[in-house]
């Protein structure tokens, strides 16, 4: 195992610079652990021993800027290099923990403070050398996460949620002790930062983000978290659509799928969309299920949902611009395939894209369809691969109606119609008419527009009369 990196000279000679004034620096941490499992890494910490804190910042000074922003936390960077020169320090419990920086505690003693055996391993860049006092190589290659030591564990709340995403991340399975111990854990005084920061991991970077999610429902937490979802356990749904059983395991499926088709977003701001949206589409099945007939229904479910998944999201994050595209999908995910089952009018298509912009596009309504539909696996949990026929027909529907990222812009504005209409709630209520016109005709010129409008604008004339 060697450490490859891009600015792995200039450490080398900032490491060497460490040595000979009697320091000792090693790679601590998720770096370590991802040179193991042959990913890429980006985390650099490199935890340095044997030196007080103003000698590690006087040997850094020969490099450049020192950046002392987490000095308080033994912390210190140089800028223009991504790299975290950390002390090994120890964290007293509480809320806001007092932070005791001690150079010279044992290696062992301060791998043993790290969250997971697989987070607890030192890599010598120098010597090639990596020191796993806990075992994490043996519980990576096993798919085992465990704890170091689980007083310390409990210390900080957050390390539950970091649990939740590196299941889902590395399709890793707790031990019992680990699934004892975030079972009981007190979590209610995390902030809403922290915690939105782990749902993304989860949901950005698993393969199956659903394991993170069932993992809560295991341990028994996912009601005191996601209380919305939690709710759906056991809401049945009609076999014939969902062979594959209640709301939740078909919301599970559902974001599985939604994280294999979010790969080909180029931000994360839309993978994220597409991701809530998925775990939350069905949520208003709880509140309007019923049985017609022997046949079980959930009519309006998804204009429940809308309310639904804003008061889930709202626990999550506070970026109203996301929670709002995500009430936007879960509000209309039913439409796509509905519009093609009832042979829609293209005027319908460039209606439904005005209502969802500008918060999101027909092509991502299109993807949680296609999410939804591939989340019914009757005979397993991984979500559907299939290609479907109606997903085909709604993307040439809107490429025809040309909505396929962004409404028809309207062809008449105010100054258009002033002669007939004076600015102010009628000229509003003419110029939506118009568009309304626009949209279910199709018509792409102005001066055919206004022609088509010439009985309503006349009747404006005949009223100031």
């Amino acid at each position: 195992m060697k450490f490859v990196h891009k600015d792995l000279s200039q450490i080398m000679t900032i490491i060497k610079a460490i040595a000979q004034h009697k320091g000792r620096a090693l790679l601590v941490g998720g770096a370590v652990r991802d040179m193991v499992l042959g990913l890429p890494v980006k985390d650099i910490d490199i935890e340095v021993y044997g030196l007080i804190e103003a000698e590690l910042e006087k040997v850094l000074r020969q490099f450049g800027v020192v950046n002392c922003v987490g000095k308080s936390f033994g912390v210190l960077r140089l800028s223009g290099l991504d790299v975290d020169w950390s002390l090994p320090r120890t964290d007293q419990e509480g809320r806001k923990p007092h932070v005791m920086i001690d150079p010279f505690m044992p290696i062992e003693k301060a791998l043993r403070r790290r969250d997971l055996t697989m987070n607890a391993m030192a890599y010598d860049i120098t010597t090639q050398d990596l020191i796993d006092p806990f075992g994490g190589i043996d519980d990576i290659q096993n798919k085992i996460l465990r704890t170091p030591d689980p007083a310390f564990f409990v210390q900080d709340p957050l390390r539950f949620f970091r649990v939740m995403q590196f299941i889902g991340r590395f399709e890793m399975v707790p031990d019992k002790q680990l699934d004892a111990l975030c079972s009981k854990m007190d979590i209610a005084y995390i902030s809403r930062e922290r915690i939105e920061q782990e749902f993304h991991k989860l949901l950005l970077f698993s393969k199956k983000p659903s394991l993170g999610i069932r993992w809560l429902k295991d341990i028994g937490r996912l009601h005191d978290i996601l209380p919305e979802l939690a709710d759906t356990i056991g809401v049945v749904q009609e076999h014939r659509w969902h062979p594959e059983g209640d709301v939740f395991e078909h919301s599970m499926q559902a974001v599985d799928a939604a994280a294999i088709i979010a790969k080909k977003y180029t931000n994360d701001f839309n993978r994220l969309v597409l991701l809530y949206a998925a775990l939350s589409h069905d949520l208003g099945k709880v509140s309007t299920t019923i049985v017609v007939n022997r046949v079980i229904k959930s009519y309006g479910h998804e204009v429940d949902g809308q309310k639904l998944a804003r008061a889930m999201l709202k626990r999550i994050t506070h970026n109203g611009d996301l929670i709002a595209a995500v009430e936007r999908m879960v509000r209309y995910h039913m439409d796509p395939f509905l519009f093609i089952a009832n042979n829609a009018s293209l005027g319908a298509y460039r209606r439904l894209a005005r209502k969802i912009a500008p918060h999101i596009t027909m092509l991502q309504l299109l993807d949680l369809s296609i999410a939804d539909k591939r989340g019914r696996n009757g005979h397993g949990h991984e979500p559907l691969t299939i290609d479907l026929e109606s997903a085909a027909i709604f993307l040439e529907k809107i490429t025809a109606a040309q909505v396929q990222t962004a409404p028809i812009k309207p062809l008449l504005h105010g100054e258009d119609i002033m002669q007939w209409v004076t600015p102010g709630p009628e000229m509003g209520m003419v110029l939506k008419k118009a568009y309304d016109i626009q949209l279910s005709q199709g018509v792409v010129d102005k001066s055919e527009l206004l022609e088509r409008m010439k009985p309503i604008l006349n009747d404006f004339i005949k009223h100031k009369n």
